[in-house]
């Protein structure tokens, strides 16, 4: 009887010791848990399970999951939804960009072409003056006062004294060339004076002269203009058919209608032909008086009998 009394005896310490044991484990779970949650997510997936006893595993499989666990995980979700948006705006925001940079081009090339405009309508009458000198250099053709205003987006009647200005300067000055205004517009030319010296240089004894018919025919012509070939042949007194092909083919005379009466084609001079003579217009050819015989009247009389 009495040894069965006593066989409980050493099952107390036992007990104690699983009592003892299972503290032991919740206090590491615990320490587990705490550092886990001060170290976030940082911690790494190796070192968790060698800090926990395997009684501690089988204790942590019966405890129910921390709350502090559920509001981790379920706040890093929250936390990366909200960053989501942000992402999603930033294209948007540099989408912008190009339209305003085009944007701020534009006004500045328009600054930019009202401060042009600005000088151009400025300049004072040195740069005028340069400016007219440099165009009138590099022309093929005379060019009129309006074509020149337009340019310099300048007045024509300061355009016009401008230029008047120019060739007086040239003029007083004695240069080899001058400025001066044929079929209606302004070209520079070599003074007369030096025209042996310009024909050397250019044609270089190579020049194709007119004949004496064509310079005959074509004083007609500038005299009588506009005149059919058969009035210019009744004056010369020849056919001057050829010629008359050979002056239009050089650009010295053209067509310009024809008569009413016989429906005979009318000749005139062109502007080539002004510009070769330096003329502005056919009025100012010399007169013919001077060059007449004294018994020029004699002369026709005796050519109309």
């Amino acid at each position: 009887m009495t040894a069965a009394a006593d066989e409980p005896g050493p099952a107390v310490p036992a007990q104690a010791e699983s009592i003892a044991g299972a503290a032991e484990a919740d206090a590491t779970v615990a320490a587990a848990e705490g550092d886990g949650a001060e170290a976030g997510t940082g911690a790494s997936d190796d070192e968790a399970p060698a800090a926990v006893s395997p009684d501690a595993d089988r204790i942590a499989a019966d405890r129910p999951a921390s709350p502090a666990g559920d509001e981790v995980e379920t706040a890093a979700p929250a936390a990366v939804d909200a960053e989501a948006p942000a992402t999603d705006e930033a294209p948007a925001a540099g989408a912008g960009q190009p339209a305003a940079t085009e944007a701020i081009a534009a006004a500045e090339a328009a600054v930019a072409g009202v401060e042009e405009q600005s000088a151009l309508a400025l300049i004072d009458d040195a740069e005028l003056k340069g400016a007219l000198e440099a165009i009138l250099l590099v022309v093929d053709e005379p060019v009129t006062e309006i074509v020149l205003a337009q340019i310099l987006e300048q007045p024509t009647e300061r355009i016009a004294a401008m230029l008047v200005t120019v060739a007086e300067g040239y003029t007083a000055a004695g240069h080899g060339f001058d400025l001066r205004k044929v079929a209606g517009g302004w070209r520079l030319y070599t003074r007369p004076e030096y025209a042996p010296y310009v024909e050397r240089f250019v044609l270089d004894g190579q020049s194709v002269r007119l004949t004496q018919a064509a310079l005959e025919t074509l004083a007609v012509v500038a005299y009588k203009q506009p005149v059919t070939r058969a009035r210019i042949s009744a004056i010369r007194g020849v056919n001057c058919d050829g010629v008359i092909r050979t002056l239009v083919s050089r650009g010295l005379v053209e067509e310009c209608g024809t008569e009413p009466e016989s429906g005979a084609f009318l000749y005139r001079t062109t502007t080539l032909f002004l510009e070769k003579l330096g003329l502005n217009s056919v009025n100012d050819l010399p007169p013919l008086a001077p060059f007449l015989p004294d018994d020029v009247e004699e002369v026709a009389d005796a050519t109309a009998s």
